[in-house]
């Protein structure tokens, strides 16, 4: 198989969408963000990268955030989210809210599953900021677990590709993870 080049901006294939939230000039507000992942494990803390974006504003105000995991029936939602502007539409009132013990990461209670985060560091790159959290709590509707764990079938959520800028359904288990190469030999 031959390789072609790509240029220098190849993008991690696929990315999941998430609704970012944080509360900007005393009001919640929501942003699309497909640049999210896990970056530790003890404490459980989640990256977002954002550009230049209202809700930035909010978590270097209060130090809080929420990552919302929307299913495939909030496309359109998300999507909106995505392509207005909190600075020049209120978007407080586009989902129905809830609050755990962070005053200022709004969850939305349509996304099967939530995190609210705590700031722990901003890392300022050329275009974009880091926002690193520490996960302070999850909450998932009871119907999208099995045997007590998130199942993805039932959370249903989707992907975002770059730079073709498409979504896409999360598909088949293919293999299990620390497993599947038990066997492999070279």
């Amino acid at each position: 198989m031959d390789k072609v080049k790509l240029g220098h901006n190849a993008f991690t294939y696929p990315m999941p969408m998430t609704l970012v939230g944080a509360v900007v000039d005393g009001k919640p507000n929501f942003m699309a963000v497909g640049w999210v992942s896990r970056v530790n494990a003890r404490p459980p803390m989640i990256a977002v990268a954002l550009g230049s974006h209202h809700t930035n504003a909010g978590i270097h105000e209060h130090g809080e955030f929420s990552v919302n995991i929307p299913d495939i029936e909030l496309l359109k939602a998300v999507d909106y989210c995505g392509l207005v502007s909190g600075k020049r539409q209120d978007k407080s009132g586009v989902f129905e809210l809830f609050y755990g013990d962070l005053a200022h990461a709004p969850m939305i209670q349509a996304c099967p599953l939530t995190m609210e985060c705590r700031l722990v560091q901003a890392v300022q790159l050329p275009t974009n900021t880091v926002f690193i959290g520490e996960i302070v709590e999850a909450f998932i509707g009871e119907q999208y677990l099995t045997d007590g764990k998130p199942d993805i079938q039932k959370l249903r959520p989707f992907t975002l590709t770059m730079p073709d800028n498409r979504y896409w359904a999360v598909g088949d288990q293919v293999g299990r993870a620390w497993g599947s190469g038990r066997d492999f030999t070279t």
